[in-house]
């Protein structure tokens, strides 16, 4: 359970944040970076939840992904290194991955096959999603990176985790657009004249 009684500690004005072991980091450091975008990405969606209210299968789904988005943040700020912690870590699961992969067919099932990439924009909704896409895209390249220095592990199923929300942003976007009618499509060379 988080109690939080004092917002201000004084302990980062050296420059550096805790991670969950107790190891004091950069504030630049890559893994703070890659937590540090998952809570943007967090916050672009609830965002975008501003203007989903009257989805409310929609808005459900976006709802579980913040709360899953502080999970993987706590999956990040603990790395598994195999050193001994007082506490059981908090990991994302398979099991997240296959309900995002679950929504994502759902939402699909009514969408007609893309014929052109989409600009992001369209309804107040659908701009907000793929504004959060793209940051979730970069969460993952971060956590992707981090993953690959050397004793830097990162979760494979915040990996996967990740990569499936991305999707779901995307076509979450699209369902926003009245299910893909309101896209607004990329006209390659449109403005060459």
């Amino acid at each position: 359970m988080v109690k939080l009684n004092k917002i201000y500690t004084r302990t980062g004005d050296d420059g550096t944040t805790g991670l969950g072991s107790g190891q004091r980091r950069e504030k630049y450091d890559l893994r703070i970076a890659a937590f540090g975008t998952v809570d943007e990405a967090n916050a672009c969606v609830g965002m975008a939840r501003l203007h989903t209210a009257d989805a409310p299968t929609l808005d459900a789904m976006l709802s579980r992904m913040q709360n899953d988005f502080f999970d993987l943040g706590a999956d990040l700020a603990t790395p598994d290194t195999g050193e001994k912690l007082e506490y059981e870590p908090l990991r994302v699961t398979d099991q997240q991955v296959e309900r995002v992969e679950r929504e994502i067919d759902a939402l699909n099932a009514d969408l007609e096959a893309l014929r052109s990439f989409i600009l992001p924009g369209g309804s107040p909704a659908s701009a907000a999603l793929h504004l959060a896409r793209t940051v979730a895209r970069r969460a993952e390249r971060l956590m992707v990176e981090l993953n690959e220095k050397t004793g830097e592990p990162v979760n494979p199923a915040a990996l996967r985790y990740i990569n499936r929300v991305s999707d779901l942003l995307f076509v979450a976007a699209r369902c926003a657009n009245a299910n893909g009618r309101d896209d607004v499509l990329w006209v390659p060379g449109a403005n060459r004249d």
